[in-house]
């Protein structure tokens, strides 16, 4: 087998990797959204990445992993506060102000956020022409919160761009490191980093009674846990590191597709047209993107 031959098979396997995480990420908004009605929302934080953690640390000892070098570290701690802390916190406070619909199209701008942090921490460089396509859909979910009226709940759209943000953050670096520890690997350490924290945070946010959650509510806390915070991570982080963290990040813009049909769907949340055509736009968007991302 000829090296291009493998590179084409190692970028295909990211491709696929990198789908099976958007998939699993695309539950993640919506699920919030129903847990948060009855979870105060840095409670649902730590809760679901003191349980995903622990999963994270059975896995490691049973499989016996090694440790992290020293120079992993502060690697890790940012993708820590980026995607098991920051990004889970922040939104689960705007979803408090705006429909899991709503912010779901903000995930739109994630590409471009995490491109640019690709750069800065990856050393990859794309070409002009996927900065070019890579605005144009972070241009449109912008104008599409616009048009739906910012003043409606500011607070709620500007937690969710902060979320953006340390999410595109967190990915980059994880994609980077994962080059080195392996997808699952990241996200297991990044977790069992911040394990004793949220474990002391989650009992000092207890509810004081369980009495009255819904099952759909405890379901959705356990989608999060073991599915947003570690199973789609395994993925996801997999396909940064083998296809490419520019290229494979574009493939964040398919999100909101499935997050607006389960949002539809499950929470029975209005979704226009508007929503439909601005994620269309987005989604040819990264096949235009991803042509110039090496």
């Amino acid at each position: 087998m000829t090296s291009l031959d493998t590179g084409g098979a190692k970028t295909d396997n990211g491709l696929l990797n990198g789908l099976i995480g958007v998939a699993i990420f695309s539950g993640s908004l919506p699920a919030t959204r129903l847990a948060v009605q009855q979870f105060d929302p840095i409670f649902l934080t730590v809760a679901r990445a003191a349980i995903a953690g622990i999963l994270a640390l059975v896995l490691l000892l049973v499989l016996r992993q090694r440790r992290p070098a020293k120079a992993d570290l502060l690697s890790l701690v940012i993708v820590a506060l980026g995607v098991v802390i920051g990004f889970p916190l922040l939104t689960a406070l705007a979803l408090q102000h705006v429909t899991s619909a709503h912010s779901i199209v903000f995930i739109g701008l994630l590409p471009l956020s995490t491109a640019i942090f690709g750069v800065l921490r990856g050393a990859e460089r794309p070409k002009p022409a996927f900065w070019l396509f890579s605005a144009l859909g972070s241009a449109l979910v912008v104008g599409f919160a616009l048009a739906q009226g910012l003043t409606a709940s500011p607070t709620g759209d500007l937690l969710m761009l902060a979320a953006i943000v340390v999410c595109g953050l967190g990915y980059a670096e994880g994609g980077r490191l994962s080059r080195r520890l392996g997808g699952w690997q990241v996200i297991s350490w990044a977790l069992v980093l911040s394990l004793p924290i949220v474990t002391a945070l989650s009992l000092l946010t207890l509810p004081p009674t369980f009495a009255g959650i819904t099952l759909p509510t405890w379901l959705s806390l356990a989608y999060v846990s073991v599915f947003s915070m570690l199973v789609g991570f395994v993925f996801w982080y997999r396909g940064l590191a083998q296809g490419g963290i520019a290229a494979i990040g574009q493939l964040q813009l398919l999100q909101p597709f499935f997050g607006l049909a389960l949002a539809a769907t499950l929470l029975h949340e209005p979704v226009t047209w508007t929503m439909l055509l601005v994620c269309l736009a987005i989604v040819l968007c990264v096949f235009s993107a991803r042509r110039f991302a090496t």
